[in-house]
């Protein structure tokens, strides 16, 4: 672990820093969540931007780890500017939201909430088309000093995210994550996700963290590149057996 921090803080310090600055965030409204009664839709108001801190720390890391190995580090540069761009924005506005007791996406009761969410989905838009464009420099690259299994691992990876990213689309036209009922009510520890009714934001998660996933399960169980595709096509049918089941208003358990 210790061998893995020092790699990223040397080959993308900008990522590794904003990364543990969103994981400090995390903490505090972990924290928050324990020590403040403020409720949006049935639950502690800082739950959601905890969750999103720490998934973005994640994201950010592991986009630092993989574009280690391509070749054109100027359009690293460029795009961890744009990827800490926009992921600042989306927590001030998730975090900004929550201390005000308002729900930071699907929000359109008044001009300046709907204002923020739109812009929310513009800039999610411009990082997630920009993560893949980085996907296509993976393909466009031809010679790695990594596993060909962990490069295709990468290169699916990617893709799948970057799919899943865009099926926030849906709850976005929709202006609610919950099918079958209102946004809110019962929901599973930590994720929240509803434990009555369908919930797009299953598929969503899962299919944002194939970019994890499948480069892991490429490093450990995989023997050769139609391994990793195989793997990659059984977990994208099941993210899209989560979306297909909650499309039809039914919980995961």
């Amino acid at each position: 672990m210790a061998g893995f921090i020092e790699t990223l803080k040397e080959k993308n310090a900008l990522l590794f820093y904003f990364s543990l600055f969103c994981l400090v965030g995390g903490l505090v409204c972990a924290i928050l969540t324990k020590t403040t009664s403020l409720q949006i839709i049935g639950v502690s108001a800082w739950l959601k931007p905890a969750n999103f801190f720490v998934s973005i720390a994640i994201f950010c890391w592991s986009m630092a780890w993989y574009m280690q190995y391509l070749d054109d580090q100027k359009k690293v540069d460029l795009y961890n500017i744009i990827l800490i761009a926009g992921m600042l924005y989306e927590l001030v506005v998730i975090t900004g939201q929550a201390y005000r007791g308002q729900l930071s996406h699907f929000n359109v009761t008044t001009p300046l909430n709907g204002m923020l969410f739109t812009l929310m989905g513009i800039v999610i838009t411009i990082v997630t088309l920009w993560t893949g464009y980085i996907g296509y420099l993976f393909f466009a690259q031809q010679s790695f000093s990594i596993p060909m299994t962990l490069v295709w691992g990468i290169r699916l990876g990617i893709i799948i995210s970057v799919i899943f990213a865009f099926q926030g689309g849906v709850m976005g036209a929709m202006l609610r994550h919950t099918v079958g009922a209102p946004d809110g009510g019962v929901g599973m520890p930590v994720v929240n996700w509803s434990r009555n009714n369908g919930d797009l934001r299953i598929a969503h998660f899962l299919g944002l963290h194939a970019l994890q996933v499948i480069p892991l399960l490429s490093m450990l169980v995989s023997k050769n590149v139609s391994y990793v595709i195989a793997i990659a096509i059984g977990y994208t049918l099941l993210v899209v057996f989560t979306l297909v089941q909650a499309l039809q208003g039914k919980p995961l358990f």
